[in-house]
């Protein structure tokens, strides 16, 4: 058998004669070279085992197992961190078609978590990381606006699966690392502005929600109020409990319980709701059949990934169906409160609800626009001024622009009235 890869073409023997076995000899091979690199197939087959250089065999899983334990990082965040690591090194080996990950009911997830935590942590080098981002990027096509979007997701995930190799992560672990570490002199993107740009008629996707998801999907609805009516993010509306909502103050009470870590202490706090809306979660609460506000995965652990994941996906491709493009629908749910509390109270007031630590934060990423100013130099052309030189456009001279600017230049507009 002849395997080509990474640059090295080599002959190796499969050392049977059976066709059937000699090809899932072949493929075993093939997909240890990719997830490990050549070094482990060739120690076995040399006669003279070279010494393991220093780090190169600590796997994925025991890395991580020793962050879990030592790292100094808050849980919620280095989960944060593990998660986006483990979506570049699927990408990488292509361990998976993306729903394996989530399947907890057939015991997918168990299965991609174990292939990746036994692949060695030295196969994942900065030149395979370059690649993913390369190839990352690319997905975008030409297309101005999906390039956009493909940098500022690149950052993301480079950004929080970098942060497990930095010195708050690292200091404390006991097991060598191989070198170089996979971000090594990793470059980012050039940041792209997040300022968010509404394309949403918040009161017309409301009515849409309540005539068509209140009485056929009773989940994805109230996923939907908590998201737009009250600002709340994905994962505070998947761990929410009834024991949240504060019926006579009308408001819902985030904070850590048993299922839920706070993203930062900024997170805390109350978020006030519309008395109307308030009555409508009442309501659902009457009758609700578990402590949950929204139902779990059968068998879905309720502190690993989200617990909601089927009802977010419903409420993602309804949101799709009714023009929401964006890479991550229900997000712009969030940022869409935001935008109306600041318009109706002002930034601080939005900066407050979304309970943001900094509002530059708010202003940069969940505010539709600044507050509105202009130059006032309309006010010089103001047509009522004593000895006005400008004369006001009528409709028939506004028409006969468009439609010719030499013989609107050359007829005098009608005297204004």
């Amino acid at each position: 058998m002849v395997i080509q890869y990474d640059g090295q073409r080599r002959r190796l023997s499969l050392g049977t004669t059976v066709k059937a076995a000699a090809a899932a000899k072949a493929r075993d091979t093939y997909q240890r070279i990719v997830a490990n690199g050549w070094g482990e197939i060739m120690e076995e087959r040399s006669p003279e085992p070279r010494p393991a250089t220093p780090g190169e065999a600590v796997t994925i899983g025991e890395f991580l197992a020793q962050l879990r334990e030592k790292a100094d990082l808050k849980p919620a965040t280095l989960e944060g961190y593990i998660s986006a690591f483990r979506a570049i090194v699927d990408d990488i080996f292509g361990l998976d078609d993306g729903k394996a990950k989530f399947d907890y009911r057939t015991g997918g997830r168990a299965e991609w978590l174990a292939r990746m935590d036994a692949i060695k942590l030295s196969a994942v080098t900065p030149d395979k990381v370059q690649a993913w981002e390369r190839e990352f990027i690319a997905r975008g096509g030409e297309d101005p606006i999906k390039l956009r979007s493909a940098r500022t997701s690149v950052n993301s995930y480079l950004r929080r699966a970098k942060s497990l190799f930095g010195p708050r992560a690292l200091k404390h672990l006991s097991v060598e690392l191989p070198s170089p570490l996979p971000f090594k002199e990793i470059a980012f993107e050039p940041k792209q502005s997040m300022r968010y740009r509404s394309n949403i008629d918040p009161a017309k996707l409301t009515r849409a929600a309540q005539k068509e998801l209140a009485p056929t999907d009773e989940p994805v609805f109230l996923a939907f109020l908590l998201a737009l009516g009250a600002g709340l993010r994905r994962i505070e509306i998947d761990r929410l409990e009834w024991d949240a909502f504060h019926w006579r103050e009308n408001v819902i009470r985030i904070e850590p319980t048993q299922y839920f870590e706070v993203k930062t202490e900024h997170s805390i706090g109350n978020v006030p709701v519309d008395p109307d809306l308030m009555a409508v979660f009442r309501g659902y609460a009457a009758k609700a059949q578990s402590n949950f506000v929204l139902p779990g995965l059968p068998g879905a652990p309720e502190t690993e990934g989200y617990r909601a994941q089927a009802v977010f996906e419903r409420l993602s491709a309804w949101l799709r169906r009714h023009g929401i493009t964006a890479r991550k629908p229900i997000h712009e749910l969030p940022k869409e409160f935001g935008s109306m509390v600041n318009r109706k109270h002002g930034l601080s007031a939005a900066k407050d609800l979304l309970r943001h630590g900094d509002i530059s934060i708010t202003a940069a990423h969940y505010i539709d626009e600044a507050r509105k100013a202009t130059s006032g130099l309309g006010a010089l052309l103001a047509t009522k001024r004593k000895g006005k030189k400008i004369i006001p456009m009528t409709d028939d001279t506004q028409s006969l622009i468009l439609a010719s600017p030499k013989s609107a230049s050359a007829k005098k507009p009608d005297k204004a009235t």
